[in-house]
């Protein structure tokens, strides 16, 4: 699709949330909190896995274009502490949680994990199968910073059942690296992957970001040649989302230094058409796979899914967050535990879960979630599905299609059983899930949709 057609469906001016959840995180109150978090854990079916995520804050450098919930440390004390009230929350989970409940999948993100010792690493895992054993079918996947580990780490972390690595690159021209405060050579990042890949890794993922200061066609391109060396299994490529009004440490990257909205849409473009070119399927709006990777496999079989993480095969309905931050998704609902480190702290000494705002979903907000992923994953909407399911609930829908197809014209291909996107307008699918989104965010707070 040209540029005069993307700007006029106003997808060079949007800024909307990427829909890892519905509704979005900038919704949820301090009305819903740890007395919700205990209803949903007690409520859990045992026979049913879960998925667990676990948030380590810590980072010895804060990169500059990151917006997660971060700390610098330039000493290990606050992280053995943390671990500490981390496993004092474990403790809690188990007096909640019904007898039984079991992990189909296992996330460390943060933050940096591999800034965790190699007896941290042993520990935490030690401290959380006891809680939550692992089911048959159980993958454990950690973020990790090629600068920030080691053989004896990676050996550990292969030790406690780690199944994927996922690597972050962002970009490796140097320049870039400077003004993301983010320096990270190739050659560290292959050594990394080469260590991974000793013990037995077969899954990795390597993130990268478009949109960055100083970024140019070229760049990119060498990073992606660079990248490509490395055989990734999985690709995330994200776009830069420039919020210094959320992410303080982003007031560093100036905005004359970065890409115009036409030069950040190309290079997204690029990307895209480089690892399709290089063999690997293309993944909801920026995600590839290798086509026998589980993930590609997932996309292909309909069973795609979005989470807070982004598009992952993992069928888990439940999500328990643990540490400081970390969202919990039920199916009543969404539950954040205490954002800022030292409150998390503080609920988890007192004896109490760190729940401290979140959102109940109304029967509308479980329907629209459910289209919103479809869109999101598929690029179309099975109504059928939504009608066998929510029944007369999903004549509430009918003003929203008619609206997506006066907006998108013959872009969107309407039925009785389906809307979808044609394949010349995927790049809107954040565009035509906003339409649904009846949560009133504030959009001005997001990324560009670009």
């Amino acid at each position: 699709m040209k540029n005069d057609q993307l700007r006029a469906l106003g997808f060079f001016d949007a800024r909307i949330p990427r829909y890892t959840s519905y509704p979005p995180a900038t919704v949820f109150t301090k009305d819903v909190g740890a007395g919700f978090q205990t209803q949903c854990l007690s409520a859990l079916d045992p026979d049913v896995p879960v998925s667990i995520y676990v948030h380590i804050p810590f980072c010895e450098r804060l990169c500059w274009f990151c917006a997660c919930r971060t700390q610098g440390t330039q000493t290990l004390g606050p992280v053995e502490r943390y671990l500490h009230v981390v496993k004092a929350e474990l403790a809690l989970l188990r007096e909640t949680l019904p007898e039984g409940v079991r992990m189909g999948r296992l996330h460390w993100g943060g933050g940096t994990p591999t800034i965790l010792q190699p007896e941290w690493i042993h520990q935490l895992a030690e401290d959380i199968r006891g809680v939550i054993p692992p089911d048959g079918d159980f993958e454990f996947s950690v973020e990790i910073d090629p600068t920030m580990v080691d053989a004896d780490k990676i050996a550990a972390l292969s030790e406690v059942g780690m199944t994927r690595a996922s690597i972050g690159i962002q970009d490796f021209a140097e320049d870039v690296q400077q003004a993301i405060g983010r320096q990270q050579s190739f050659e560290q990042t292959r050594d990394c992957v080469d260590m991974l890949r000793d013990v037995g890794i077969h899954s990795l993922n390597a993130d990268l970001v478009y949109g960055l200061p100083f970024q140019t066609l070229a760049k990119i391109d060498a990073s992606i040649d660079k990248t490509l060396q490395l055989d990734p299994d999985r690709i995330a490529l994200f776009g830069y989302a420039h919020v210094p009004h959320m992410s303080k440490r982003q007031n560093l990257i100036k905005d004359a230094s970065l890409p115009d909205d036409e030069t950040r849409h190309a290079l997204s473009e690029l990307a895209a058409s480089k690892f399709q070119g290089a063999g690997m399927d293309a993944i909801g709006i920026d995600h590839f796979a290798k086509p026998d990777d589980r993930l590609a496999i997932s996309a292909r079989t309909g069973h795609l899914r979005r989470n807070f993480q982004g598009y992952t095969e993992d069928s888990c309905q439940t999500l328990i967050g643990i540490g400081a931050s970390s969202i919990s998704r039920f199916e009543q609902g969404y539950v954040q535990n205490a954002s800022a480190t030292a409150a998390y702290i503080q609920r988890i000494q007192e004896g109490a879960l760190a729940g401290f705002r979140g959102h109940v979903h109304s029967p509308d907000d479980i329907m629209r979630a459910r289209l919103v992923e479809m869109i999101m994953c598929n690029f179309k909407a099975d109504l059928t599905e939504l009608r066998d399911t929510f029944g007369t609930l999903t004549e509430t829908l009918d003003t929203d299609h008619d609206a997506v197809c006066e907006r998108f014209g013959d872009l969107i291909a309407r039925t009785p059983e389906q809307l979808a996107l044609r394949s010349d307008g995927r790049h809107l699918a954040r565009l035509v899930a906003n339409m649904y989104d009846h949560s009133k965010v504030a959009l001005g707070m997001y990324s560009k949709a670009s």
